[in-house]
């Protein structure tokens, strides 16, 4: 039987350098790590209550659930998770229930009204039937869950800090520091590249259970992404100077395209498929990989330190974030020629489009800065302040939301921790405006929106671990005054 963990508590942790990358801006931090433990797992949407965040809980639907609990009543989809109560009363059921913090108040509500009241971790046998539990603690979101006790039921839940409208479902541990976390197209998989490890990791989004490692040679990987129809995963590997080509279904390698570039990392995919532009990070040029033939058609010079891509729907562009100098350039497909379009004196990271829009936003790790480009006219402008040096971005699939994932203050070293914890900011892409933050852990630095618009995934590099969220509707964190954008900001400096 799974026993749940108590708070996190800091451990002084090393970690052997991983391969050279982002180095000059790279921070650290202390490690923490909170025990997963699989189990029922409740998407959780957050409402306001008087002033206090109070989460209401729902199953996972099909999409997310593991096989027993695609089968089970309790995870039928819609607004409330409620089933068909029994027409006879069930009899009494083992019900095990753990909370992250442990010491919860908790309250359980039998099908006939009565409560019986309890503190985290429960063990106990209760009355069948539709329960309801309701956990509370100072300083933590009130969470009501409920569920049909129609068999011994293990629930594991975690607590969120006052006023974060997101709700923490969870994490998983990982092989070496995970630079990056991708879901499939079906929001089924979570991949992670792993920088100081072997390959790709496959996680299942409803589980998080490990479902495959797939090794590529001696190193790891950078990057990670996927072609529409979810069939192709490409992985980027720096010290081969490669991109290999992965089956999603059997997680076998095809084939491994070299890029002619040196350390490649960032890979983007052109509107039609049929070509890969992958980012040489040291010879500072783009390679365009024809897929037919694996082929490189031609590398086009760019920036210093390219990174992030962006195509444009047209297939005319390829925009370029550089590192070394926060160079924002576009380089014409047709004639192959690069042009500066901003220049921060800072150090560009990533780049996210909006094509219905017409946006295209970009991160500058050395200003803490966000900035959006209308690619009608070109015209670029700042768009939000961030945390220390942030990392990833993304949008959430209606373009509503930026997500930036922020590594915290540098350390001694790029490797090791530094005086901050990682933290990940939801801002509104219109306004800018601070919409909700989470505090991470050390080098919060992958980070995805799952294309069903329902999760959120980030990694902390140093920690070996990838954390899992349930992200609220938009009109929730519209009207939720900032959640914890401005309270967060007191939790990042380690004690």
């Amino acid at each position: 039987m799974p026993t749940p963990a108590g708070p996190w508590r800091p451990v002084q942790t090393t970690a052997p350098p991983p391969p050279p990358a982002d180095v000059r801006l790279r921070p650290a931090g202390w490690r923490r790590r909170r025990r997963t433990v699989v189990a029922t797992v409740a998407l959780l949407a957050v409402t306001a209550a008087g002033g206090a965040g109070v989460l209401t809980a729902r199953q996972l639907d099909r999409r997310h659930a593991t096989p027993a609990e695609a089968a089970s009543p309790g995870s039928r989809r819609g607004p409330a998770a409620t089933a068909t109560r029994p027409a006879a009363p069930l009899a009494p059921r083992l019900l095990v229930v753990g909370s992250h913090p442990a010491g919860a108040a908790l309250t359980i509500t039998t099908p006939g009204g009565a409560t019986r009241k309890a503190r985290t971790p429960f063990k106990g046998m209760v009355p069948g039937g539709e329960l309801t539990l309701s956990l509370a603690r100072p300083g933590f979101n009130r969470l009501d869950h409920r569920l049909l006790l129609d068999r011994a039921r293990t629930l594991d839940f975690w607590l969120d800090p006052a006023g974060l409208l997101h709700h923490c479902l969870g994490d998983f541990s990982t092989g070496s520091n995970p630079k990056q976390v991708a879901f499939t197209p079906d929001s089924k998989q979570i991949w992670v590249t792993l920088l100081g490890g072997h390959g790709v990791q496959v996680f299942s989004a409803g589980s998080r259970r490990l479902l495959h490692q797939i090794r590529l040679g001696k190193h790891g990987a950078v990057e990670v992404i996927f072609t529409k129809d979810g069939r192709t995963a490409f992985a980027s590997q720096m010290e081969t100077a490669s991109v290999f080509e992965i089956d999603r279904a059997s997680f076998r390698v095809r084939r491994q395209l070299a890029t002619k570039g040196n350390w490649s990392k960032v890979m983007a995919l052109s509107p039609d498929e049929r070509t890969l532009y992958v980012a040489n990070w040291s010879s500072n040029d783009v390679s365009e990989i024809d897929l037919a033939s694996g082929r490189v058609r031609r590398v086009l010079r760019t920036v210093p330190t390219p990174r992030g891509l962006y195509p444009t729907p047209d297939g005319r562009r390829l925009y370029v974030a550089g590192f070394d100098g926060g160079d924002l350039a576009r380089i014409d497909l047709g004639t192959g020629r690069s042009k500066v379009l901003l220049h921060t004196g800072g150090a560009m990271r990533h780049l996210v489009g909006d094509p219905a829009r017409g946006l295209l936003y970009a991160d500058d790790m050395a200003a803490g800065q966000t900035w959006v480009v209308d690619l009608a006219g070109e015209r670029v402008r700042k768009h939000a302040r961030t945390d220390h040096t942030p990392n990833t971005i993304d949008l959430s699939p209606d373009g509503r939301v930026l997500y930036v994932s922020n590594r915290g203050r540098n350390g001694a070293s790029y490797y090791l921790p530094g005086p901050e914890w990682g933290s990940v900011l939801a801002i509104d892409a219109a306004s800018g405006r601070p919409l909700d933050a989470i505090v991470g852990g050390n080098q919060t630095t992958g980070l995805d929106v799952s294309p069903d618009g329902r999760l959120l995934a980030f990694s902390d590099f140093l920690d070996n671990r990838v954390q899992l969220f349930a992200i609220p509707p938009y009109q929730r964190l519209a009207s939720g005054h900032g959640g914890r954008a401005s309270a967060h900001r007191a939790e990042l400096e380690k004690g």
